[in-house]
C-alpha cells in the first residue's frame, strides 16, 4: 500500500514523530490475510488527538471533513479512512466519544468480530492480533470479540449474515446465542438493505447468510415471506431437491456464480432468484394421486416479491423491477414450449424494459440449476429450453434490447398535436408494430391513421 501511495509513508512517517502509532485496521487485514483484493482502507491513530491528526494530514493537502463527528477523516484522492479510537454509546445515533489514548485490547474490543478486530503497525509491520482473528480465519470461524459491545449495535446480526456467505465461515455457539437474542426491530431499511446487497454481490453461496438466518430462528422474522416456503412440496418428476426453499436456496447461489459486470442487473437477478418461488406458498396443490401443481404461482409472486423486498429496500423501481421478472420467470419455458412467434418476444422485451430478456434468460437458467438432489449446490451445465429461448429472442433481435419505434412524434404531427392523444397513438402503433411486424414507417402511418379514423367515424 505504501508502495502504491508514497504519500501514505510520508504520512506515517509524520504521525510517528509525532509520537503517535498508525495501524491498519479492520477488513483491509482480514482480506490480507484471505488473500483477497484490499479496497477499503481504514488507518487508525493511537496517542495522537482528533485535532492534531487533522492539522497533521493538512499540512499534506485538502482533507475531507466528512464523518468528522464520527472521528473520521479522508485525504482527497485516497480511498482511505483516518480515524482514531472511540467509543460508542447504544442505539441508532450513538455519541461518539473519541480516545486516542484508549488502549490498542479496547479499542479492537469494540469490533463487530474478531477477524475484523486485528491491525498491522504501519512501522512495523508487526501483526496485532489480541483475540486469536487469524486463526478464526484459518478455521473458518466467526466469534464477537466482546459479548457486551457485540449487543450494542444490532446492525451487526446482518453483518453476520453477509459475512456467513462472503466467507463461508460458521458462527461460534456464543455468537449464534447473541444474534438469537438481539432486538433488531430499530435496524433502518437502508442499512439492512446494504448488507443484504453485500451478501448477494461478493458471495459465490449467498444462500449460507439466509440457511444461517433459518438456523438461528430468525427468518420468519426478518423475511416471512421466504421462511413460509420452508416445507413447501414440489414435484419431484421437477424438482427432485425437495422443497421450495431448498430450490431457491440453489437457485441463489446458481445466480451468483453467473458473471456481469453491471451491478444493478446483478442485484435484479439475485434479488428475482431469492424471490422467484415466492408464489408457490399459497398456490400449490396437492391431489389425491400426489400431483403437485403450483399454477399461477409467478403471477402471485409477483405480489408477494414487492411485500418482501419493502422489508429491504425503499427503492420502489428497484422493487418493481424484481417483481417484474418473477412475474415473467416461467415465460422462457413457456415460449418455448408453445411455438411462441417472435412478436411475442418483442412484447416480453418490451414489459421488461429498460432491463433486457438476457436477464429474463439468466434468471430460468439459474431456476433450471436449482435443482441439484445430492448437495446443497446447484447443477451447472446447460439447458436445451434455454438454449433456445436465447436463440429465438436472439433472432428476433430482442434478446439484449427492445425494438426500436418506428414511428416517433415527428412523424405524425401532421395528424396529431403534441400531447396525451400523440401518446396514445404512438403507443399504439408500437402495438401493431410488435404485434403484426409493420416496420415500415409509411405503412404503419397509414395504418394508424386508418384505425383512428374508423374510430372518429364509429363514435360519430
Amino acid at each position: 500500500m505504501q508502495k502504491q501511495y508514497p504519500i501514505i509513508r510520508d504520512i506515517c512517517s509524520e504521525i510517528t514523530a509525532h509520537g503517535g502509532r498508525v495501524l491498519l485496521v479492520g477488513g483491509a487485514v482480514r482480506d490480507a490475510l484471505l488473500g483477497l483484493p484490499i479496497k477499503d482502507i481504514d488507518i487508525e491513530v493511537h496517542g495522537m488527538s482528533f485535532d492534531a491528526l487533522e492539522a497533521l494530514l493538512r499540512r499534506f493537502g485538502t482533507v475531507s471533513l466528512i464523518g468528522k463527528s464520527f472521528g473520521v477523516l479522508r485525504y482527497p484522492g485516497l480511498d482511505i479512512d483516518w480515524t482514531v479510537p472511540r467509543t460508542d454509546s447504544p442505539g441508532r445515533k450513538p455519541e461518539v466519544k473519541l480516545d486516542p489514548y484508549m488502549a490498542l485490547e479496547d479499542a479492537f474490543a469494540r469490533r463487530d468480530l474478531t477477524i475484523n478486530a486485528m491491525g498491522v503497525d504501519m512501522q512495523t509491520m508487526e501483526l496485532i492480533d489480541p483475540f486469536g482473528g487469524q486463526e478464526d480465519i484459518e478455521q473458518k470461524r466467526l466469534r464477537a470479540p466482546n459479548a457486551q459491545f457485540f449487543k450494542e449495535d444490532p446492525l451487526r446480526l446482518f453483518r453476520v449474515m453477509q459475512f456467513v456467505s462472503r466467507f463461508e465461515m460458521v458462527p461460534d455457539e456464543q455468537l449464534d446465542e447473541l444474534c438469537k437474542k438481539m432486538d433488531i426491530s430499530e435496524v433502518s431499511r437502508e442499512r439492512i438493505e446494504k448488507e443484504f446487497n453485500k451478501m448477494l454481490l461478493k458471495s459465490k453461496r449467498p444462500s449460507l447468510g439466509i440457511r444461517w438466518l433459518a438456523h438461528i430462528g430468525r427468518l420468519a422474522e426478518i423475511l416471512p415471506e421466504l421462511a413460509a416456503t420452508v416445507g413447501i412440496k414440489q414435484g419431484a418428476e421437477y424438482h427432485p431437491e425437495g422443497d421450495v426453499f431448498e430450490h431457491t436456496m440453489q437457485t441463489v447461489d446458481a445466480a451468483a456464480a453467473m458473471v456481469g459486470e453491471d451491478e444493478e442487473l446483478r442485484l435484479i437477478l439475485l434479488y428475482a432468484a431469492l424471490c422467484h418461488d415466492l408464489g408457490k406458498v399459497t398456490t400449490t396443490k396437492e391431489a389425491e394421486d400426489g400431483t403437485i401443481t403450483s399454477l399461477q404461482h409467478a403471477q402471485e409472486g409477483h405480489e408477494l416479491t414487492k411485500v418482501m423486498l419493502k422489508r429491504i429496500s425503499n427503492n420502489k423501481d428497484f422493487i418493481k423491477a424484481v417483481a417484474r421478472f418473477v412475474n415473467h420467470h416461467m415465460d422462457p419455458i413457456q415460449f418455448v414450449d408453445n411455438e411462441a412467434k417472435p412478436a411475442a418476444y418483442k412484447r416480453l422485451a418490451n414489459k421488461l424494459a429498460p432491463y433486457p430478456l438476457s436477464l429474463l434468460a439468466d434468471l430460468a437458467l439459474a431456476d433450471k440449476r436449482g435443482r441439484n438432489p445430492q448437495e446443497h449446490t446447484p447443477l451447472k451445465g446447460s439447458y436445451p429450453d434455454v438454449d433456445m429461448f436465447k436463440k429465438r429472442a436472439q433472432a428476433a433481435e430482442v434478446f439484449e434490447r427492445v425494438e426500436p419505434r418506428v414511428l416517433q412524434g415527428a412523424d405524425i404531427r401532421d395528424i396529431v398535436e403534441p400531447g396525451p392523444e400523440m401518446g396514445a397513438l404512438l403507443k399504439r402503433a408500437y402495438q401493431i408494430q410488435l404485434d403484426e411486424g409493420i416496420t415500415n414507417k409509411a405503412e404503419l402511418k397509414k395504418r394508424l391513421v386508418a384505425e383512428r379514423d374508423k374510430e372518429e367515424r364509429d363514435g360519430s
